[in-house]
């Protein structure tokens, strides 16, 4: 099939149900190959394209799409069963791009990022480290455009969750990991990123 371009004047403002959202997720993980993004690391690498100094405007659907799967196979629709089934991946995609572009414009304080929730005891922590994989995903594809934005002073603290929750850990020293292995770090480390992406799309989007 031919990967739409994303517009967004022309997108599905609908935000995609709790089932929907399921849906979605068990379309990718149900796919022949670990490279597949589930949805909390497609959430990420979607917001990420949103942030992007490259418009996701400007990029043709092939451009980013496929890496939603792990990239498509020789003979189209691979890895999908159907094509059928990549076009509902598609337009799902689609619709939850618009969506968070929607809510991080109109309600930045109601945005709501995918992350792992976990009870313990009467408390919840949570994990932004899938959703940070796929952000830093996004963030590979253009580094250069990227890393003005790592750099500068204040951006560069707010991408700084992200980029630890969701970097290489292999680069990280013995007591990083160690560290990073703690639950409540990583609790701490994740609503640092659920603050800091409102500011992040303000910057890139100032009203």
């Amino acid at each position: 099939m031919e990967y739409p371009q994303y517009r967004p004047q022309q997108a599905d403002r609908l935000p995609l149900t709790d089932a929907e959202l399921e849906a979605l997720d068990g379309l990718l993980m149900e796919l022949p190959t670990d490279a597949a993004m589930n949805i909390e690391g497609l959430d990420g690498y979607l917001t990420a394209l949103l942030l992007s100094p490259q418009a996701i405007e400007e990029l043709p659907g092939a451009a980013w799409l496929p890496a939603i799967w792990g990239g498509d196979g020789a003979e189209d629709p691979a890895p999908f069963k159907s094509g059928k089934q990549k076009k509902r991946v598609v337009l799902l995609t689609l619709r939850h791009l618009h969506s968070i572009a929607c809510q991080l414009r109109e309600a930045p304080d109601r945005w709501e990022p995918i992350f792992s929730v976990a009870e313990k005891g009467d408390a919840e922590m949570i994990d932004a480290e899938e959703w940070s994989i796929g952000f830093l995903t996004a963030v590979d594809m253009n580094p250069q455009a990227w890393a003005p934005l790592f750099d500068d002073a204040e951006a560069g603290v707010l991408l700084e969750p992200i980029a630890q929750l969701g970097g290489d850990e292999s680069q990280l020293s013995d007591e990083e990991r160690e560290e990073l292995g703690d639950p409540t770090v990583r609790d701490a480390l994740s609503r640092s990123v659920a603050e800091s992406v409102p500011e992040l799309f303000a910057r890139r989007y100032p009203a």
